[in-house]
């Protein structure tokens, strides 16, 4: 926790820009606008329980920013337009609180678990995850800041402790990483592109038009790491009451089932 901070004020220049000419502070004409800021894992369910929001509430328009949670939580600070802020972890649900940026305690409202992807080509003849620490493998991953690269260096030593895996497994593992990307969508394009040998990613990342250009490895139960998801309603957001219904959506059975669709684990609406 103590390079949050640092990692913030490295990202505020890069985020004030991107607020100045954000899309978000217009509305259409004569259309009221929800803004959602969520995690860049969650654009395709996300996408479709935002387009069934507007179709029960004609008039309303549901604009989704998606981004690292690092990302969207330095915007918050910089303050950017947001009526709702759902994150890949608790890390950045708890900056972005501890700055009194919510109106309300979050809710956890899904799951998910992580992968190894590597190209259909297969370049670097990856046969199974301890490969992942052969030398001269081309290995991409989030950075540690945002969840998915916070999650894989933990999964990275789970494995280092998992029969079958070597105890310097994560190490090598480590030194073969030739990337770090700013949110999950850009290790699946480096992996997609050819531009590395695999990458570790959401399993929701995973999509149909994703499978026929990548192969999946499963992390064994034991040493995978299981994401949290916490959204939570923005202080002196512009649509309260659409943001509460775009919530309770998320959190009601036809939207756990949109989740569960594309890919993530479900949840009840308590807290786990």
């Amino acid at each position: 926790m103590k390079r949050l901070p640092q990692t913030i004020a490295a990202l505020a220049t890069a985020v004030s820009l991107a607020i100045a000419t954000s899309p978000a502070r217009a509305a259409d004409a004569g259309r009221s606008a929800l803004h959602v800021f969520a995690a860049a894992s969650l654009s395709d369910a996300f996408a479709e329980i935002g387009h069934q929001l507007e179709q029960q509430r004609p008039g309303l328009s549901v604009r989704i920013n998606y981004a690292g949670s690092q990302q969207l939580a330095a915007q918050l600070e910089q303050g950017a337009v947001a009526d709702v802020f759902a994150s890949a972890d608790d890390r950045w649900m708890a900056y972005v609180k501890d700055r009194g940026l919510l109106a309300a305690e979050p809710a956890w409202f899904a799951r998910n678990r992580l992968v190894v992807i590597v190209p259909k080509s297969n370049p670097a003849r990856i046969g199974k995850i301890q490969d992942l620490a052969k030398s001269g493998v081309k290995l991409v991953v989030g950075t540690d800041a945002v969840p998915v690269g916070h999650y894989s260096r933990l999964a990275l030593r789970n494995l280092a402790k998992t029969p079958g895996f070597a105890p310097e497994f994560a190490t090598r593992a480590l030194q073969n990483v030739v990337s770090e990307e700013e949110n999950v969508k850009g290790v699946v394009s480096k992996v997609q592109l050819g531009e590395a040998d695999a990458g570790m990613v959401y399993r929701s990342d995973v999509t149909p038009a994703l499978a026929r250009y990548v192969r999946v490895f499963e992390l064994p139960e034991g040493a995978n790491v299981i994401a949290t998801y916490p959204m939570a309603l923005i202080k002196d957001g512009a649509a309260p009451d659409a943001a509460k219904a775009f919530m309770d959506l998320v959190l009601s059975a036809d939207g756990q089932r949109i989740l569960e669709r594309h890919g993530l684990m479900p949840i009840s609406a308590a807290n786990p």
